[in-house]
């Protein structure tokens, strides 16, 4: 099996330790702060332990997937034998750049190196490496444990090989894995939401409906799961402005300007769940 390390241990990388170890893998979870490490694998047992009361998983076999992560302060511990590293750090460039060219010195020659960044390619990364052609995106969808797609992107100088062990190192994580073979802003998912989400805060910004209806609409209409403002609130609009706010940057296309409103309620601090109020109200 696959030795598995992973930086970061926020929620993203927690659950994609956990994921993979769910699946016979062996993994190092890293993390310089040792209470977000303790934080993490407190969280992770918490989904685990869910699995069990439900009936979906023995006790004998979650007691083995939680074992199976292991945690490390030092990055160069958590890398040393790894076949694979996933990066999942706070989405900054100069953080991700330096954290690659630290795994560079670190990590086996022939490890490849991946980035779970959902807005930023390889090609902007890789080059604080010596080895470009290892380097490559894995993006995974939160919540890693429910999500079961991850996008692998190739960037310009990413080798085939590390395309090929990328894709098996999903498939065996037990994600399904699609391949996109030109690095562009949003990858795939991103981009076709951000047009249909961009649409329904163009809906909403011209007055023609309520962001309710729209949402019921979308809900109803195309049955999604939840509607763009109602996801938004999940995500974070935080999050939802910030990945606008990149695409509107690194394009000059006025399609992907930031919605005002969107802008007045992360201004206004309004950010969905997590701050008790978005588009929607939240009872704490």
């Amino acid at each position: 099996m696959t030795q598995l390390a992973v930086i970061g241990a926020g929620s993203m990388g927690a659950q994609i330790a956990q994921q993979a170890a769910l699946h016979g893998v062996d993994v190092r979870l890293q993390d310089k702060s040792a209470e977000q490490l303790k934080k993490a694998l407190e969280s992770n047992r918490g989904h685990v332990m869910r699995r069990v009361e439900k009936g979906k998983l023995g006790q004998a076999e979650a007691d083995l997937a939680l074992s199976r992560v292991r945690t490390a302060t030092d990055l160069a511990e958590a890398v040393a034998g790894a076949d694979f590293v996933i990066e999942a750090v706070f989405e900054d460039l100069q953080l991700k750049r330096s954290v690659f060219a630290e795994l560079d010195g670190a990590a086996p020659p022939e490890t490849v190196l991946a980035s779970n960044s959902s807005t930023m390619g390889i090609s902007k990364i890789a080059d604080a490496t010596s080895r470009p052609e290892r380097c490559v995106n894995v993006h995974f969808f939160y919540p890693v444990l429910v999500m079961d797609l991850v996008e692998v992107v190739r960037g310009p100088q990413t080798s085939d090989d590390t395309v090929e062990r990328a894709m098996a190192m999903v498939r065996e994580m037990g994600r399904t894995a699609v391949l996109v073979n030109k690095e562009i802003d949003g990858f795939i998912v991103n981009r076709i939401l951000h047009a249909a989400t961009q649409e329904a805060y163009r809906l909403l910004d011209a007055g023609v409906a309520s962001f309710q209806d729209i949402d019921t609409a979308v809900e109803k209409g195309l049955n999604w799961p939840m509607g763009p403002f109602r996801l938004g609130d999940f995500s974070g609009l935080d999050v939802t402005y910030n990945a606008r706010l990149h695409m509107y940057k690194t394009t000059g296309d006025e399609r992907y300007r930031p919605s005002p409103q969107l802008e007045a309620k992360v201004k206004a601090g309004k950010l969905g769940r997590k701050s008790g109020e978005g588009w929607y109200r939240y009872d704490k």
